[in-house]
């Protein structure tokens, strides 16, 4: 089966998955394989349950009558398929990368936008070298722009994933210390992420700049198709404001508040703001949109817990957005307890990083300090240090915390959101 031909029945389907468990009348399922398992193996259940085809790479499930049609590589061909896709689409995608505020800042965009296109976007965290395509493959006609999310933890990947998604416009929103083993180090990080510049400049396309931020300054220097916003001499001049513990950006007199705590989202909330207007939506819309967006991916949630105040800000962490998370929770009034759980993927850094954290935390002046993860229990001697998340819910069940504001920090991978329930 060639790509060419297969566009046609693509075309037909109502989706494209990778999960058998997601398949329904009119997908198309990619039957992935690894080493411990072989989706090939659900392809004719796939076709029973109405999937329109399937794709596998193990031949002796290939049964072209039944359309489950075998290619070398699912994920090439996926790849593939995604590309020729895309080179049909004539409307605006907007590419979007950084080591920090990367989907927080694409569901604002997307959340915009909405208020007058049709807009389609990366889904949660589908961000890879998969998910990328899987989104690409989900635009459909009646779209009329779109917001692909493009995370990395290496060098090449955003440059590969640029020459799938081929986007009109880049935002990187920061380069932080992010995945600092996989990119070598932070220079590493900010030679990575600017494979977006690379791409955009390579091929004339527009460019966001955070005219805040000197290294997007200094990377973008030479370009002239940009869109600018961040300081007084930028095409888009925002001043950031605060309500209680939110925070929200000015423009030309209207205030515009949301949902979000943090002087870091202050960014997020900007670029959105800047894409509205570039596309023509009046400050209105844009307002009621951002005001009306809600977080609900642990990331940057507030919520309360009977007479307590929550941060919820479980789903990554890095010495960056530690840092930022921890001099917000600072602010915030009455007594306060932080929750902070190991940063992953730190590599040779990962010790004297944590120990950074320690240090600030402990100048912080907080009122209870509680580390979670072999990383930071290395570097936090303190009976408030567990190794693991079920240690800690035994203390919690033992003696609650009793502080008004609670801050839950840590890499996905430590699973702090699992306290929720006991605090």
């Amino acid at each position: 089966m060639n790509i060419s031909e297969f566009y046609p029945i693509y075309l037909q389907s109502k989706n494209v998955v990778i999960d058998s468990r997601n398949v329904e009348s009119g997908s198309v399922f990619f039957a992935f394989s690894g080493e411990s398992y072989n989706a090939a193996e659900k392809a004719k259940e796939a076709i029973e349950k109405g999937a329109l085809a399937v794709i596998v790479e193990d031949e002796k499930y290939y049964e072209p009558e039944s359309n489950i049609f075998y290619v070398p590589s699912t994920l090439v061909f996926l790849q593939r398929l995604s590309i020729l896709h895309r080179d049909q689409l004539n409307i605006p995608i907007i590419g979007l990368t950084g080591s920090n505020g990367k989907t927080t800042t694409k569901e604002l965009i997307s959340t915009v936008l909405s208020s007058k296109f049709k807009t389609q976007f990366t889904f949660g965290n589908l961000n890879n070298h998969i998910g990328v395509p899987l989104t690409l493959l989900s635009i459909r006609k009646e779209h009329e722009i779109a917001v692909i999310e493009m995370g990395a933890n290496h060098q090449k990947e955003i440059e590969m994933l640029c020459e799938i998604a081929k986007p009109n416009i880049g935002y990187i929103t920061n380069f932080g210390k992010a995945h600092l083993e996989g990119f070598g180090g932070y220079e590493g990080v900010i030679k990575g992420k600017s494979e977006l510049y690379n791409y955009l400049i390579k091929n004339g396309q527009k460019i966001l700049v955070n005219e805040n931020d000197p290294i997007q300054n200094e990377k973008t220097k030479d370009y002239s198709s940009k869109i600018t916003f961040g300081t007084s001499n930028s095409e888009y001049s925002f001043e950031p404001i605060y309500k209680d513990n939110f925070v929200g950006v000015q423009y030309q007199g209207a205030k515009i508040f949301s949902n979000l705590t943090g002087k870091y989202n202050y960014d997020n909330i900007s670029a959105a703001v800047a894409l509205g207007l570039y596309f023509d939506l009046n400050i209105e819309e844009i307002k009621s949109a951002i005001e009306n967006y809600f977080p609900s991916n642990m990331r940057s949630q507030v919520q309360k817990k009977g007479e307590k105040t929550l941060v919820l800000d479980t789903y990554n962490a890095n010495p960056s957005s530690m840092l930022v998370s921890l001099e917000n929770f600072k602010s915030f009034e009455g007594s306060k307890t932080i929750i902070i759980g190991d940063m992953l993927e730190l590599g040779e850094e990962s010790s004297i990083e944590h120990q950074n954290i320690i240090d600030f935390a402990k100048s912080c002046g907080f009122d209870e300090i509680i580390t979670v993860g072999p990383h930071f229990k290395a570097v936090h001697q303190s009976v408030n240090a567990f190794l693991n998340t079920a240690e800690l819910i035994e203390r919690l069940q033992l003696v609650p915390i009793t502080k008004d504001n609670i801050l839950l920090k840590a890499s996905r991978g430590i699973a702090l959101e699992k306290v929720i329930d006991f605090l």
